[in-house]
C-alpha cells in the first residue's frame, strides 16, 4: 500500500473513531465497500458528491475531510486520548529529516532570536539550504572572525492532525557559508528554495547534536 495522505487518513482516523467497519460507512455513504477502502489506500481526492457523502457517513464535515483550514496553525484540536511522548534516538533523528523538505532555522539575529523557514536537503551528512547575499541569514551568521563559528537551531516537524500524532528533530551545531570553490559539490544536493528569487548562497550546518520527540496513541 502506498502512503494514502491526508484524505485517505482522515476517513480512516473518523471511521475507527467511530468504531465503524468498512462495511457500515460503506452502506452509510451509499457505496461499495471495496471503493471506501481505495479512498482509504490510495492518493487522491474523489468528487464533491462523493466527499458529502463520505462527510455525512462519518458524521463530520466536508471541511475536515479535505483538511479545512489551511491558513491556520496546525494542531489547534485536542490531544488524542492517551497520548505518548517517546524520545528519539538520533539515528532514528536523521531517518526522518534525511528526506529533505521544509525545516526552521533558529539563531540571534541582528533584532534578537529569529526563527526562518527553508527548504533544506541532508548532504553528506550535513544540514545545506540557499539564501541571498546580503540578507539576514548571510549577515547574521557572520562573525568576522576567523575559526570563530555561530551555533544555531535547525528544526524539522511533521504533524498529522487527523490522528493527533507528529515528531520533532532538532539539530544544532555550527552554520558555514559554503565557498565558492565548494558549491560545486553541495550543489548536488538539489535544492530548490520555493521563495524562488536569486539565492545563491549556500549556507551547511553540521549537526554536533541531534534529539528528537515523537507524539503518537498507545
Amino acid at each position: 500500500m502506498t502512503n494514502p495522505g491526508d484524505f485517505g487518513r482522515r476517513i480512516t482516523h473518523h471511521r475507527t473513531k467511530l468504531n465503524l467497519t468498512l462495511e457500515e460507512v460503506a452502506d452509510r455513504a451509499d457505496m461499495s465497500a471495496g471503493y471506501v477502502q481505495h479512498l482509504e489506500d490510495h492518493l487522491g481526492t474523489p468528487d464533491r458528491g462523493t466527499v458529502t457523502r463520505l462527510a455525512k457517513a462519518l458524521e463530520t464535515t466536508v471541511e475536515d475531510l479535505l483538511g479545512g483550514g489551511y491558513e491556520r496553525p496546525p494542531g489547534p484540536g485536542a490531544a488524542s486520548e492517551g497520548p505518548v511522548l517517546e524520545v528519539l534516538e538520533p539515528a532514528e533523528c536523521l531517518r526522518l529529516i534525511a528526506p529533505g523538505g521544509i525545516g526552521r532555522v533558529a539563531f540571534n539575529g541582528s533584532h534578537g532570536p529569529t526563527v526562518l523557514p527553508v527548504n533544506y536537503k541532508v548532504h553528506d551528512g550535513a544540514i545545506v539550504f540557499r539564501t541571498t547575499y546580503g540578507g539576514p541569514m548571510d549577515q547574521d551568521l557572520r562573525t568576522g572572525v576567523e575559526g570563530v563559528e555561530i551555533k544555531i537551531g535547525f528544526q524539522v516537524d511533521r504533524i498529522d492532525e487527523a490522528r493527533r500524532e507528529g515528531w520533532s528533530v532538532l539539530v544544532q551545531g555550527p552554520a558555514h557559508h559554503v565557498p565558492d570553490d565548494e558549491v560545486a559539490m553541495v550543489s548536488g544536493a538539489d535544492v530548490t528554495p520555493w521563495a524562488g528569487g536569486r539565492r545563491h548562497l549556500y549556507i551547511r550546518i553540521a549537526p554536533h547534536q541531534i534529539t528528537g520527540r515523537r507524539i503518537h496513541g498507545l
